[in-house]
């Protein structure tokens, strides 16, 4: 283990717990802890949407993917009789319930491309970032700036072609919308053990067992990530009122970064809703996505600690530094005009029954699956 990153992380996090719970509330310091939980999960589980559907991609092997469908099923479950209530413990319930249109098919088709050639998706940005990779911090800054220019173009993006939030549970009850989201799950999960058993013989499994030493320094099994990952996002709608989302964090930060170098930011009219204006002028410590963002970086930080695995590269080929920043670039801007990114429009769109997060990973991996044949040019392994 690495005693001098674990100490850093822990002693970090501590500090932000108490300075949240005491500045902002207890809330706001129970969704820094799910955050930190996120990081550690994603890191310990090696928990990828960018590699899970390059492999499908390049290799046929669908095991991350399945991961993927078992963590939306589960989620699935538990939040669609939460929102049929409206409500848990004196707290409103909403969905990721959004628009269709063509700003989500160009957005998430840009946002896949991205994902590929950045590296990594949102969340997986986060954690590799927190983990220690240094191209990531390239990627991420790219992504925060893509960001911002998303919110400032979305006003435009938003008069495209399209329809209203279409919402499974609202056109065909909750119990209708739980059997077709489980339903085309499964279809997707048959789907992709066909065409891995037709090609290998055989499936790769999820792993259901670890070594007792491996739940402290990872690594663990896919089955972990899925059901850790779906844990975080159930405590997000329990505690914020609203599933887990990471990029409105981004365009947060890439704004307020952009009204310091000079910019009339507020003027923009992505920021001109009451609730977006005062969320524009309060501390990003005070906005629930970006205190979940910064526990997901620290409890990466924290788990590449327990692993041993910190080690900073600080040489980045030429390439793939180029690749790092038009991919981050299309990372940011993609999310802000679909309307989120893979887990404020895939998963928490499709654990909400929101037609949207369909629409929206079906573009996104046309995207990725581009940006999985690019990558060789920029020298990417796999």
């Amino acid at each position: 283990m690495n005693l001098r990153t674990i100490t850093v992380g822990t002693t970090l996090s501590f500090i932000g717990l108490i300075y949240l719970a005491q500045t902002f509330g207890w809330r706001q310091g129970a969704l820094f802890l799910v955050g930190l939980s996120a990081g550690l999960v994603l890191y310990h589980a090696a928990f990828g949407f960018t590699s899970a559907w390059r492999e499908v991609v390049i290799t046929g092997r669908g095991a991350g993917l399945r991961a993927q469908l078992l963590m939306l099923a589960v989620t699935t479950l538990v939040f669609l009789p939460l929102l049929a209530d409206g409500q848990l413990w004196g707290t409103e319930l909403h969905g990721a319930v959004r628009p269709l249109g063509v700003s989500v098919l160009v957005g998430a088709f840009l946002f896949g491309l991205g994902m590929q050639m950045g590296g990594g998706c949102a969340s997986g940005t986060l954690f590799t970032v927190g983990g220690g990779s240094t191209r990531m911090v390239v990627t991420l800054s790219a992504f925060i700036a893509g960001s911002a220019l998303g919110a400032f173009h979305r006003p435009t993006w938003d008069l495209m072609p399209g329809v209203g939030p279409i919402s499974l549970q609202v056109e065909i009850g909750t119990a209708g919308a739980m059997v077709v989201t489980i339903g085309l799950l499964a279809l997707a999960w048959a789907g992709s053990a066909i065409m891995e058993r037709r090609r290998y013989g055989s499936l790769l499994g999820l792993g259901t067992r670890a070594p007792r030493q491996a739940w402290l320094r990872g690594p663990w099994p896919l089955v972990a990530g899925a059901l850790g990952l779906a844990a975080v996002n159930i405590a997000t709608l329990a505690l914020a009122g609203r599933p887990w989302g990471v990029t409105s964090g981004f365009a947060l930060w890439g704004s307020k970064a952009a009204a310091i170098a000079g910019l009339d930011v507020a003027s923009w009219a992505y920021w001109q809703s009451p609730a977006a204006a005062a969320t524009l002028e309060a501390s990003v410590f005070g906005d629930i996505t970006s205190v979940m963002n910064f526990g997901i970086i620290l409890g990466a930080l924290i788990a590449a600690g327990l692993a041993g695995r910190f080690a900073p590269v600080w040489r980045v080929p030429a390439r793939s530094l180029f690749a790092a920043i038009v991919g981050g670039l299309l990372l940011g801007y993609g999310a802000r005009i679909a309307y989120g990114c893979n887990i404020g429009a895939y998963f928490s769109g499709v654990a909400s029954s929101s037609a949207h997060g369909w629409v929206w990973l079906f573009a996104a991996f046309a995207g990725s699956a581009l940006g999985t044949r690019l990558r060789p040019l920029f020298r990417l392994d796999g």
